[in-house]
């Protein structure tokens, strides 16, 4: 018997209208206690997942503008971050970090588990021009759709920014998390 996912066969597209890109990160070194920890929403994404009666063909195509991260919330630091604050983080994203490049992610495979309750995606991700492969688990219940995974910067490139010398730093490691509705059945 074929596995079936919680998700009907077809084409099923999320974004920013039905769902939430976050990313999460970090901080590191001498002076850490400085910095924030960042909440940072992608707002302009897509991501289509194309479900096939046959399992295997099933894929995941994901672009989003590396211009439109914007910070939610910082938590830690010295004091609050402000509106001016958020901006400067923003500018230095989209400057500095993305280089104002999109992101893409291609599937190359689509696995579920026999009891359909997780889905294992491979593929590349496209971030700064440089493509790598990575993994994802996605989980469909209860009307959603949720995956999470933790990037590495440095394995794309990206040198993690720091202020102070090197004391303050953005930890190499972020976590990219989505929620998002799933299609109702008709």
């Amino acid at each position: 018997m074929i596995p079936r996912m919680p998700i009907a066969p077809g084409t099923h597209t999320f974004g920013p209208e039905n769902g939430t890109l976050a990313v999460r990160t970090g901080r590191t070194g001498a002076a850490a206690k400085a910095g924030h920890d960042l909440l940072l929403h992608v707002t302009s994404w897509q991501a289509t997942l194309e479900v096939g009666d046959d399992l295997e063909r099933s894929s995941v195509v994901f672009d989003a503008d590396a211009t439109s991260l914007r910070v939610l919330e910082g938590t830690g630091g010295m004091q609050a971050l402000g509106d001016d604050d958020k901006a400067s983080i923003q500018e230095t994203i989209d400057d500095e970090i993305l280089k104002r490049e999109g992101i893409t992610f291609r599937s190359t495979a689509v696995n579920v588990a026999p009891d359909g309750s997780g889905i294992e995606v491979q593929g590349e991700l496209t971030l700064v021009g440089e493509s790598r492969p990575i993994s994802l688990e996605l989980a469909a219940g209860d009307g959603r759709l949720t995956a999470g995974t933790v990037l590495k910067q440095s394995e794309w490139g990206i040198k993690p920014y720091s202020t102070l010398f090197g004391a303050l730093k953005v930890a190499d490691e972020v976590e990219v998390s989505l929620d998002a509705a799933l299609p109702q059945p008709v």
